[in-house]
């Protein structure tokens, strides 16, 4: 059992950190973890979320209220909570020089591992993208780890204006990287993996996991290597494997 430690804080417009004690489960970037929101079977699946941080027993993860199950987990009182994980495959850990692309709630699991990171010695130039500045959440953190921090929203209220794809567009084809990083919506993730030609790439998948353990199949997509259950074959795949034209808009 885990346990919320306190009430769920507020980081951006409808978006909340919620800290949980995790006793002396470890993790990787990428994996997730999945929260039964609360007593009975209304909502009936669980809700999953992208590990943001974890600092010794604690784990952190950004709620973003997007319906009734996360609108009930952003205004949870502290104390036990019902969660399984942490689950699915994580990022690689490289040296080097990186390029991390994060759109929306999607830059969540890319803090964590621009700090891992970061304590390998890697040369991290991170693009965050939002859809307003009141939606950017926890930039101080992010700033910490990364060499180059660029933020770029839809309107321009904050950084650049325009999407992560256009700075991507015009950074890949001219920097050197050994590796690029990216989540966030399907097409923007298409698009990086679309500029990093020979540069390996990986992608952590934003479906719905409603088992999180890969019973159920929900979740899967197609790759060069046949169908895949995001949950426990992901949610980090190789960019360049996945069928991107079968991928939900």
């Amino acid at each position: 059992m885990f346990i919320l430690k306190e009430a769920p804080v507020p980081v951006a417009e409808g978006h909340h950190l919620l800290l949980l004690e995790a006793g002396s489960r470890t993790s990787a970037p990428g994996q997730f973890i999945n929260i039964r929101v609360r007593e009975g079977f209304d909502p009936l699946l669980r809700r999953p979320f992208s590990i943001f941080s974890h600092e010794g027993t604690e784990i952190g993860i950004v709620v973003k209220t997007v319906g009734r199950g996360t609108e009930l987990l952003s205004s949870r009182s502290p104390g036990p909570i019902d969660v399984i994980g942490p689950l699915g495959r994580g990022f690689s850990v490289s040296k080097g020089r990186v390029l991390i692309a994060g759109g929306g709630v999607g830059n969540a699991p890319l803090h964590y591992l621009a700090l891992e990171l970061a304590k390998s010695g890697c040369d991290i130039t991170y693009l965050y993208g939002a859809r307003t500045a009141g939606q950017v959440f926890m930039e101080e953190r992010f700033r910490r780890a990364a060499r180059r921090f660029i933020v770029v929203t839809d309107d321009g209220s904050a950084g650049e204006k325009g999407m992560v794809t256009d700075l991507a567009s015009r950074i890949i084809p001219v920097e050197r990287f050994d590796r690029i990083y990216a989540c966030g919506p399907a097409p923007m993730m298409r698009a990086v993996a679309d500029l990093a030609g020979g540069i390996p790439v990986e992608v952590s998948v934003e479906n719905y996991f409603g088992c999180g353990t890969g019973l159920c199949s929900g979740c899967s997509i197609d790759t060069d290597r046949g169908p895949c259950r995001s949950c426990v074959d992901g949610p980090v795949f190789d960019g360049r494997a996945i069928r991107w034209d079968t991928m939900p808009a």
